[in-house]
């Protein structure tokens, strides 16, 4: 089953964390200091928060699996989409281990399409981080 992704940068992490924990009746599941996770199953939605972008505001949305099946499912669509497609292969980013693949809509939204394969120790490699024995590819959200 299929879970949208919402990412909105915010200014102050922590009234961020409150707000959202009250409106959906549900602590984080992962909190770091620039970043906060929701897995959302009413609605079924990946909702985040971060620090990071220096700026405020919807970050990305996209549509996360459950499954490789889901996945090349979901690849088949955005290869019929208009677009051009950014395929990060096997990444880390959001403290998580993921293959993905991006698209922008025609407004210039965009989307992420990703299978996570689990948690990572460090928000991605953007700054040099890597995970203890990692080569994947560098690119992050």
């Amino acid at each position: 089953m299929k879970r949208l992704h919402v990412h909105i940068d915010v200014e102050d992490l922590q009234t961020s964390i409150g707000f959202y924990s009250t409106l959906f009746s549900a602590e984080p599941e992962v909190v770091e200091e620039d970043y906060a996770r929701w897995m959302l199953d009413d609605p079924r939605v990946n909702f985040a928060v971060s620090t990071r972008a220096g700026s405020t505001g919807v970050s990305h949305l996209g549509i996360q699996v459950e499954d490789e099946k889901e996945l090349a499912e979901l690849y088949q669509r955005l290869d019929s989409a208009s677009g051009d497609v950014l395929d990060e292969g096997t990444t880390t980013c959001c403290y998580a281990r993921s293959t993905k693949r991006w698209i922008a809509d025609p407004q210039g939204v965009d989307w992420e399409t990703f299978l996570t394969h689990g948690r990572s120790t460090v928000y991605g490699h953007e700054l040099g981080e890597m995970d203890q024995g990692q080569t994947e590819s560098t690119g992050c959200c």
